[in-house]
């Protein structure tokens, strides 16, 4: 909302790249990061004589977030040719879906301030995304000395999913994007790192009176490449209206570009109209016609959707919002459940190791590999596997604030199982292991790949659960804190706190914390 007099109307536009192995309509890699114009054939750069050819996989992708965003899928729809002119676009065309889009009339429910908010979803449909203009000399067009053309993300599959003007604030349309960012890394048809350019989201914004329907002038405004910058931008281009009405002006519509320095908006061109685009059926694609028994079958194996999840953990296991959330968004869901199947205990046992110590474990490796890049840096070796995004780094250290934002990464696929996990709660449970040589144990599993019980015989690590051997070590604690023995003889009990670390201490972690209290009391009496 923007003032008492006006209404804030905002519709989204998000753009997500589909992890397929191939391009959309040819064969060339689908892959992030190779050199300069190497992932390209005739077809996705345009060569005369060139047929495109529909990825069935792309299409399977597609059909399966419509799905979950409660689309219905249309029984045909048709490729067009959207024409405009732009270096990056070697056809002069891009071949995407316009009058009759694969899934139409869905919603995605987002929750701002407790409460849920059902968005609409107009269209899901599937395109073709351009090349990538490189700057030399400035970080934008304006101010570079030339503009180099990488054809490689040309073709790459693109599912447009297009909202209703239902979001009435900046912030809604974060949480939205967020939300939908969350499902599609969810669902395995997107990795959504917007970094990246994986995702990529436009935004129409526009300001009516309060109480008004008809919709007022709209502005698009791009380069938002966080759920941050999204808020940030729609809130500077809603101020940007509501003083241009203010004044008594006109906003005029076109497309803005946000600058995240001066965190304001700039007009970059004017905004085109569909019929700008000479849109008409691609002659080289025949229409998708979905078979009713093949969608059934992409909609049987989806599965329990986040909310669901979410909403199951924390009526079943017990577990607060913010590690149901944790779990779910970071793909930990299969190892707890897989675990839970092996060896049955608490589900919150095998949510605290996923939540709390293996970032922890995570930060350790980053710190190993910080150093060992720095030592090899003269060497140029390739940067250690196990450094990860700071974003994730981030949502790791910040797992116990009560609103964790959800990093948009994956935690790093470790060599961690749900037969691991498992283990590890086993031997704990057993007496064989102290949670804290538990730790130990699991972190050389995850940073070597090896056996727990290897590393356990290896390293010497079982917990000493000998009365014998244990009293022997007690009675030698008290000897050499007299001063302390005498307080807890003298009624101070909280000093047993004391002995016990100085128990573990001396046992390197190994004893067993109950029996090495029972041998302390029984040394001090």
């Amino acid at each position: 909302m923007a003032n008492m007099k006006h209404e804030t109307v905002i519709g989204l536009e998000v753009h997500a790249q589909l992890l397929t192995e191939s391009k959309m309509f040819c064969s060339c890699p689908n892959k992030f990061g190779a050199p300069p114009n190497t992932n390209i054939c005739p077809v996705c750069t345009g060569q005369p004589g060139s047929l495109p050819v529909t990825n069935k996989k792309a299409v399977e992708l597609a059909i399966k977030t419509a799905l979950a965003l409660n689309c219905r899928i249309e029984p045909s729809s048709v490729f067009a040719r959207k024409h405009y002119f732009y270096p990056d676009l070697p056809k002069d065309y891009q071949i995407s879906q316009y009058e009759q889009p694969l899934a139409t009339g869905g919603w995605l429910e987002i929750e701002i301030d407790g409460q849920v908010k059902k968005i609409g979803i107009t269209r899901v449909h599937l395109e073709e995304d351009a090349g990538k203009l490189v700057h030399v000399g400035a970080a934008r067009i304006m101010g570079a000395e030339e503009s180099l053309v990488d054809f490689n993300r040309t073709g790459t599959p693109l599912m447009e999913i297009v909202s209703e003007p239902d979001l009435r604030s900046p912030r809604e349309a974060a949480a939205y994007t967020e939300t939908l960012a969350n499902l599609l890394r969810y669902l395995g048809v997107c990795d959504a790192k917007m970094e990246e350019g994986s995702l990529r989201c436009d935004a129409n914004l526009s300001l009516r009176p309060a109480g008004e329907t008809k919709f007022g002038t709209k502005t698009e405004v791009k380069n938002m490449n966080s759920f941050r910058a999204i808020e940030k931008a729609l809130a500077a281009e809603e101020k940007r209206h509501a003083e241009v009405l203010a004044e008594g002006g006109q906003v005029v519509q076109e497309t803005r570009f946000f600058d995240d320095v001066t965190e304001t908006t700039s007009g970059m061109r004017g905004k085109e109209f569909a019929h700008d685009y000479r849109y008409f059926p691609e002659p080289d694609l025949v229409p998708l016609e979905p078979p009713a028994k093949w969608t059934e079958e992409i909609k049987n194996g989806i599965g329990e959707l986040p909310r669901t999840v979410i909403a199951r953990y924390m009526k079943e296991y017990e577990l607060s919002r913010e590690w149901a959330d944790f779990l779910v968004y970071h793909e930990l869901t299969g190892c707890l459940e897989g675990a839970l199947k092996i060896y049955k205990t608490k589900p919150f046992n095998y949510a605290r190791w996923l939540i709390v110590e293996l970032p922890s474990f995570i930060a350790e490796l980053n710190k190993e590999a910080a150093e060992k890049s720095n030592i090899n840096k003269a060497k140029s070796e390739l940067p250690h596997p196990w450094v990860i995004e700071d974003a994730a780094e981030k949502a790791a250290e910040d797992n116990y604030k009560k609103n964790i934002e959800v990093s948009g990464k994956s935690l790093p696929k470790l060599n961690l199982t749900p037969a691991k996990l498992a283990e590890i709660e086993k031997l704990i449970d057993g007496g064989t292991l102290s949670y804290k040589i538990a730790k130990t144990v699991l972190f050389a599993a995850i940073k070597t790949g090896k056996e727990l019980a290897a590393i356990i015989a290896q390293q010497g690590l079982t917990q000493i659960s000998d009365e014998g051997e244990l009293l022997k070590v007690a009675r030698e604690v008290v000897k050499n804190n007299p001063r302390q023995a005498e307080q807890y003889k003298g009624g101070k009990e909280a000093v047993m706190m004391f002995f016990v670390g100085q128990m573990m201490k001396a046992t390197k972690g190994r004893a067993n914390p109950e029996l090495a209290a029972k041998m302390l009391k029984q040394a001090l009496s």
